[in-house]
């Protein structure tokens, strides 16, 4: 008998960024169909603090789910299954054992029946989630890692470079796992903007987040700022704080670089401002450099959310925005957006580790 699809929606998220667009999606369907998705909020690369707490307090979704996500790294069977044995066959079947070992390990991890889900959306199905939906045969959409995340990572094909057309066959007879569309059981994969990715699955599919956001109503901007904000009009009276006499430059940082070059770094692109500008310093959120140690004179914002619920704070305008490799394409509230991109971050790191696409180019 086939299984019944009891409930709607879910949404699989891994980043305070996920969160927010599965926020945006279910807010653009309008209060009536409020509570019809649920969420999962993976532990396994983020702290989502008291996330699920303000979730639900807004009501959007109809329940909300911490997954322990595994990675296999305390399996010794599945750490077996990562030595290099010399030739293509050798490997391949090495690697279908090891697509069904780290999706089976996964069951025992899994908050709710995803079976009885109509639509099953995750982002970034390169973690063990993805193994898991390809273990139990299960269709589902995928989302991009990040707001054009393509521009710098060709994520399935620089994980697959060698025999990437045999890899995707497997992976199309879902034999091995490949993720970001080449999966035999994803249905679709979205992204921002598909002239923004290297390369991209004939699965492909653009939705704008631009457009999303634009069908925003005030109340949903709100809705917003109070899900990922712990205390917003803390945070308005601590940008006021710096005085009207010069105006704002803030500047988003990332976990780049080992910690004392990162501080050196941003401790750089303060300097290329501090003159003319108050700073604002936007932590990312697994950035765990305290920056207000570091620099007592800059105003820094507390709290983990995405740089994206700034443009839900109606009232913040800022002169600069000021990002490494950050896409900002989508900031509304800066006059300004000034991208150092990656010939800024070549002179404290070396490029090999963050230039993975150069050699498709």
């Amino acid at each position: 008998m086939a299984n019944v699809k009891s409930k709607k929606r879910i949404y699989i998220c891994h980043t305070y960024y996920h969160a927010y667009v599965a926020v945006v999606k279910e807010l653009v369907r309008g209060r009536e169909h409020y509570g019809e998705a649920d969420i999962v909020l993976s532990t396994l690369s983020n702290d989502f603090e008291s996330l699920d707490e303000r979730l639900a307090a807004q009501g959007i979704f109809g329940h909300i789910y911490r997954y322990e996500e595994n990675d296999g790294s305390g399996s010794e069977e599945i750490r077996s299954h990562h030595s290099n044995k010399g030739n293509l066959v050798a490997n391949m079947l090495q690697r279908i054992r090891y697509t069904k070992l780290l999706g089976k390990l996964q069951e025992q991890f899994i908050p709710t029946d995803l079976s009885s889900y109509e639509d099953i959306y995750v982002f970034c199905d390169s973690d063990p989630i993805g193994y898991y939906l390809n273990y139990k045969k299960l269709p589902y959409h995928a989302l991009e890692d990040g707001l054009n995340s393509g521009k710098l990572d060709d994520q399935a094909y620089l994980a697959n470079k060698r025999a990437f057309g045999v890899k995707k066959l497997l992976s199309k007879m879902g034999l091995i796992f490949i993720e970001c569309g080449y999966s035999r059981y994803c249905i679709d994969y979205e992204v921002n903007d598909i002239s923004a990715n290297h390369n991209v699955p004939p699965n492909v599919i653009e939705v704008p987040r631009r457009e999303l956001v634009s069908r925003l109503s005030d109340e949903d901007h709100d809705k917003i700022v109070h899900i990922f904000l712990e205390d917003a009009d803390a945070l308005a009276q601590k940008l006021k704080s710096a005085g009207d006499d010069k105006p704002y430059a803030m500047i988003l940082t990332e976990p780049l670089c080992e910690l004392d070059v990162r501080k050196q770094l941003f401790g750089d692109v303060i300097d290329m401002y501090r003159d003319d500008h108050n700073i604002i310093i936007k932590p990312h959120p697994r950035d765990v450099l305290d920056y207000e140690k570091e620099f007592p004179d800059a105003i820094v914002i507390r709290g983990r959310f995405p740089m994206e619920v700034m443009n839900d704070m109606r009232t913040l305008k800022v002169d600069k925005l000021v990002s490494v490799i950050t896409q900002i394409d989508n900031v509304t509230f800066a006059k300004e957006k000034v991208y150092l991109g990656l010939d800024f971050l070549d002179k404290y790191e070396d490029p090999q580790i963050h230039r993975r696409l150069d050699s498709l180019m």
